[in-house]
């Protein structure tokens, strides 16, 4: 048998699985905070200086010696350093080490599954490979995306509770240990942490500097960048802290609105998407010697590749005509 055509099948599987996950990953808000951080420095260049900003947008790496699971991973993983970032911003106590072999256990066992139901050795290893490095990978995106929800949830009112503290006459130190004791979730762990790197010699601004670099959302930058601005020219820190607290209220707000207009236009999209998948891995089970044809006759192997190629570029336009950045 000609392997070409299975090595295309693979091939635009993977592709299409590629182009779903990158389409409705949404927005990088970590590209739009750059933006907007580079903005507001060129703004401010003539009225504090680009070397101020500058130090204040820099990006500090605390890296913490590596185990052997670690060093290991670290050579075999393309790159660790951003990997390390990403469990680190989950909040949990994950490891790289950990992840890879989390990975590697799904590719051996998929693999492995799938090789004694029958299926080409090859294609069984690609879905391994897909599935192995796919599920830890949506596994972590999904626990950032669900603590830096609820951290941009609950910062505004974080912040209006640092301009109570400062029009209390509280300087700015001691009002983020108050939120940091009073504040739950991911809010009150972040003021914590930035509370202790201050008392073991941390700067504020290096503090606060290595958290936006951690968290990676816009509205913390913006923070760091307030308070940058008003240590440098002065003025009422409690009333620009009120104002960007508004302006992340409504922010949030527009979000919100955005996502229910475009929930219908997402569902369709999902449910198109996995119902070709879905119908295939039924009549798999039903009857898997019918669906065997498509690993073995060569013209249906060429038209289903072509299918699902056609079938996730759909995908992928659909789903970036309903993303918005805010």
């Amino acid at each position: 048998m000609d392997i070409l055509p299975l090595i295309l099948l693979g091939g635009g599987t993977f592709l299409v699985l590629l182009l779903m996950i990158l389409a409705f990953a949404g927005p990088s808000a970590k590209a739009a905070g750059s933006r907007r951080l580079v903005s507001l420095r060129d703004r401010h260049a003539g009225v504090i200086g680009a070397g101020a900003v500058e130090a204040q947008i820099r990006k500090i790496s605390n890296r913490s010696k590596a185990s052997g699971m670690e060093s290991a991973a670290a050579r075999l993983l393309p790159n660790p350093a951003q990997l390390a970032k990403r469990l680190e911003m989950t909040g949990k106590t994950w490891t790289v080490g950990q992840y890879a072999m989390a990975t590697l256990g799904l590719l051996v066992v998929i693999a492995g599954l799938l090789i004694l139901q029958g299926l080409p050795f090859l294609l069984a290893l690609l879905i391994g490979v897909v599935i192995g490095a796919g599920l830890p990978h949506m596994v972590v995106g999904f626990f950032i995306n669900k603590r830096v929800a609820d951290f941009t949830k609950k910062f505004p009112d974080a912040i209006e509770l640092l301009v109570r503290g400062l029009r209390s006459g509280l300087p700015i130190t001691e009002t983020m240990n108050v939120v940091g004791s009073e504040v739950d979730g991911p809010v009150g762990e972040e003021f914590r942490a930035i509370t202790d790197k201050m008392k073991i010699g941390r700067t504020l601004d290096q503090a606060l500097q290595e958290t936006a670099d951690r968290l990676g959302t816009p509205e913390f930058q913006f923070f760091v960048i307030t308070i940058a601005i008003q240590r440098e020219t002065g003025g009422n820190l409690a009333e620009t802290l009120a104002n960007l607290a508004e302006v992340l209220r409504k922010r949030s707000q527009m979000k919100l609105k955005i996502k229910a207009m475009s929930s219908e236009s997402k569902a369709s999209a999902y449910i198109i998407g996995a119902l070709p998948f879905i119908v295939f891995g039924l009549i798999w089970t039903i009857n898997g010697s019918y669906m065997q044809n498509f690993f073995v006759d060569e013209r249906l192997m060429v038209a289903g590749g072509g299918g699902i190629i056609w079938m996730g570029i759909g995908a992928f336009i659909m789903a970036k005509m309903i993303n918005f950045e805010i």
